[in-house]
C-alpha cells in the first residue's frame, strides 16, 4: 500500500474580508507517487487549497503533515520538496530563459554548475533549447507554459503542484507538458494537479477530489468514482456534483 504524503486535517481559509470560509474543514490524505487531481466550479476553492498546500498561502485551522518515506518532513526541509507551478505565469519578460532559470534555481539555493546542468536536461526535454539565450517577452504562450513548468522544477522537487499548466496553449505544447509530467511521476515526483480540461485530468490522473463551495465533496479512483455516480466521464461527473449553473461571475 502507498504511503502518505501529505496529511490534510480540517482546513479552514477564510480570506480577509470575506464573508465565507474560501476552504471548509478540508480532509484528505495525497499518496506517494500520485498523480491526484484537484477539480470543481471557478470558486470552489482548488487554488486556494493548492496555494495553501505549496506554502504560498497560510491557512486558518487545522493541520498539513508531508512525510517522506512514512517519516515525517521538517518544515524547513518542505521548501526544498515542493515545487509549484502557477496559472499566472511567474517569469520576467525581458530575461532570457536561462537568466530566468538560473534566478530561481538561484533562490533555492542551487550552485552555478547545478543549475547549468539541471537547467540544460529541462530546456533539451521541453525543446527549449535553442531559444534558450532570447528574452520571454519574444516567446510563445506554449513556450511560456513550458519554461514556467521549468521553473517550478529547476529544484527537483520530490513533490510538484500545477494550477493549469496547460491554460492557453496549442496542442503540441499541451501534448509535451502531458507527455513530460508523465515522465517525471514514473520517475517518483508526485503531483498535484488542477485544470478544466477534465478531458486532460482523466488521461494523466490516478485519483481526484471534486470540491465545491470550500467543501471536499467526492474523493476516489476515477473509475470508481464514475460508477458510483452513473458518469460516463470526469466532466460528466463534476456536473453531476456540482451542478449546471454557471459559475463564472464568482
Amino acid at each position: 500500500m502507498s504511503k502518505v504524503l501529505i496529511d490534510i486535517e480540517g482546513v479552514k481559509k477564510r480570506y480577509a474580508k470575506a464573508s465565507e470560509d474560501s476552504l471548509k474543514s478540508v480532509s484528505l490524505k495525497i499518496f506517494e507517487g500520485e498523480k491526484f487531481g484537484i477539480f470543481g466550479p471557478n470558486g470552489a476553492g482548488k487554488t486556494t487549497l493548492i496555494s495553501i498546500l505549496s506554502h504560498i498561502l497560510p491557512f486558518d485551522k487545522g493541520s498539513i503533515s508531508y512525510y517522506s518515506n512514512g517519516n515525517p518532513i521538517d518544515f524547513k526541509s518542505i521548501k526544498q520538496c515542493i515545487g509549484f507551478v502557477p496559472q499566472d505565469l511567474a517569469l520576467y519578460d525581458d530575461l532570457t530563459a536561462r537568466q530566468n532559470i538560473t534566478y530561481f534555481g538561484a533562490l533555492y539555493n542551487m550552485d552555478a554548475a547545478s543549475i547549468k546542468r539541471r537547467s540544460k536536461e529541462l530546456f533539451d526535454l521541453l525543446g527549449l533549447s535553442v531559444v534558450a539565450d532570447k528574452k520571454v517577452r519574444t516567446y510563445s504562450g506554449g513556450m511560456k507554459r513550458r519554461l514556467n513548468l521549468i521553473a517550478g522544477l529547476i529544484h527537483k522537487p520530490s513533490i510538484l503542484f500545477l494550477d493549469e499548466p496547460t491554460v492557453g496553449v496549442d496542442i503540441q505544447s499541451r501534448n509535451a507538458i502531458l507527455t513530460f509530467l508523465d515522465r517525471i511521476n514514473s520517475q517518483g515526483t508526485s503531483l498535484i494537479y488542477t485544470s478544466h480540461h477534465l478531458d486532460e485530468a482523466e488521461k494523466l490522473c490516478d485519483r481526484v477530489g471534486v470540491i465545491d463551495y470550500g467543501e471536499l465533496i467526492a474523493v476516489g479512483n476515477i473509475s470508481d468514482l464514475l460508477n458510483d455516480n452513473g458518469a460516463e466521464n470526469l466532466t460528466q461527473l463534476v456536473i453531476k456534483l456540482t451542478g449546471k449553473e454557471f459559475r463564472d461571475n464568482v
